[in-house]
């Protein structure tokens, strides 16, 4: 079988900026199935929503699926499934069918799955109890269920406890989840595969990828174990891996802050043995958005097994941060062990963020009492050829006045900051140059006694 299955998880898919998740790399190994024999059990949904493309997909999976496995046994040439290891289909929608028993003819398994149409509801219980039913508890061979299916339970029995008990004996539970108009239930696809649910569990979110995932699956079932294996994993850039957790199987090393190397030196030689790494990786990156953890993988064994590892993202939310002022390069000095005192020309040191406040009054002539004003003022500064650079506009509200008569209202202290690396007098070499800007003022009354066509309208 060599490596059955490989995951790539992420603890949560949205992080604050600087926050931390944690990641898990898994891996499953088992036997080669010629030397020991595999009894499965291919349960294949064809609920109502399998409709059209899913289920033509489907079809072509499964029997893809078929096909390797007659040929990796070694039963290809005369159309069987060989070495001693059998296939059974099994289908469901609102209730499940033994569509095929543990058999080995390719013929009889394709034309079973070639003739399933959709159509119903979603009975994940009554999926695991006919395959479960197709197993003989006498034999000695490797017994193992390949649930696939687009969507949530929606009739018979909590398929939860019925899977549970599957495993109890010793039967090897692989889902495939597609992700269809109905969504699928990871969480549940999780609870009924054998643990860990990472090794075990495969979601596809395109029907179209179907075919492929049961090619690997089929090709990775045949695989000898692996041994002497070793994984490189390089983070994004955006991250640093914060710490490692202890595999339950081999050893890791952090190589450098965004790092680490996986060594195992054998993993299911003798019986199906999975092995899991988790490690902290901690936000760096200074910009939102999705972001993939990882910029590589790289897997090796002496089995020569090819093992693909998904790239999970992960949404990072970030305040937005300005360093107008960045840290200054330090400089470096020493003082001898026996000196008292130490005196050092430490060069120049300029003054930063230089600028002017502009403070600006205004007077609004003729404003009636009762009236409040709206005053916008809009500042450019002007270059040597006569062109104008926005440099700011603020809006504010004059509160009215109580005086009998209209009057004068001065408005004062009206600030707008300019700074120096504004300048367009075109002499960048030196400071405090003169600037020439121009103020632009606009302002109405807010209030006013006009009603159009007796409207009524809050003051």
């Amino acid at each position: 079988m060599g490596i059955t299955n490989s995951n790539k998880t992420v603890s949560v898919d949205r992080i604050d900026c600087e926050g931390t998740l944690r990641v898990t790399l898994a891996l499953t190994a088992a036997p080669d199935i010629i030397t020991n024999p595999t009894d499965i059990a291919l349960v294949l949904d064809r609920s109502g929503s399998m409709a059209g493309t899913p289920l033509t997909n489907m079809k072509a999976g499964a029997n893809t699926f078929i096909d390797i496995i007659a040929e990796a046994t070694g039963g290809a040439a005369d159309g069987q499934i060989g070495s001693g290891s059998h296939i059974g289909i099994v289908s469901f929608s609102s209730t499940a069918t033994d569509d095929t028993q543990l058999i080995t003819s390719v013929d009889t398994l394709k034309n079973a799955v070639n003739a399933l149409s959709a159509g119903g509801n979603t009975n994940h219980g009554d999926a695991f109890t006919k395959a479960i039913g197709l197993f003989d508890a006498a034999s000695s061979n490797h017994k193992v269920i390949v649930m696939f299916t687009d969507g949530n339970t929606t009739t018979g029995l909590p398929p939860a406890p019925i899977a549970a008990a599957a495993r109890a004996q010793g039967i090897t539970i692989y889902c495939i989840g597609l992700v269809g108009s109905d969504g699928v239930d990871v969480n549940a696809l999780n609870s009924w595969a054998t643990p860990p649910a990472a090794s075990h569990v495969s979601v596809t979110p395109d029907a179209a990828e179907l075919e492929a995932l049961f090619a690997e699956l089929a090709a990775n079932i045949t695989k000898t174990g692996a041994t002497d294996i070793v994984i490189n994993e390089t983070v994004n850039s955006d991250f640093v891996i914060a710490s490692i957790l202890n595999p339950n199987v081999g050893t890791a090393t952090m190589l450098g802050a965004t790092s680490l190397r996986w060594n195992i030196d054998e993993l299911g030689v003798s019986a199906s043995e999975s092995a899991a790494l988790e490690f902290i990786v901690r936000h760096v990156g200074q910009t939102p958005g999705t972001k993939q953890v990882n910029a590589s993988i790289d897997y090796s064994d002496n089995e020569g097994n090819v093992v693909d590892f998904p790239n999970p993202t992960v949404t990072v939310d970030c305040d937005v941060v300005v360093h107008p002022e960045p840290c200054p390069v330090p400089r470096d000095l020493s003082v001898d062990g026996c000196s008292d005192a130490l005196v050092v020309d430490m060069d120049d040191t300029y003054l930063e963020s230089l600028g002017r406040i502009i403070q600006l009054d205004v007077t609004v002539r003729n404003v009636c009492p009762g009236k409040r004003v709206a005053l916008a003022v809009i500042l450019t500064e002007v270059d040597e050829n006569g062109l104008e650079y926005q440099r700011g506009m603020k809006a504010m509200t004059i509160p009215a006045h109580n005086s009998a008569t209209c009057r004068d209202v001065l408005v004062r202290c009206i600030k707008f900051v300019v700074p120096e690396d504004l300048d367009v007098t075109g002499d960048t070499g030196r400071l405090c140059n003169q600037r020439n800007f121009k103020a632009r003022f606009i302002a109405h009354n807010i209030d006013t006694d006009y009603r159009c066509c007796d409207e009524v309208l809050t003051l």
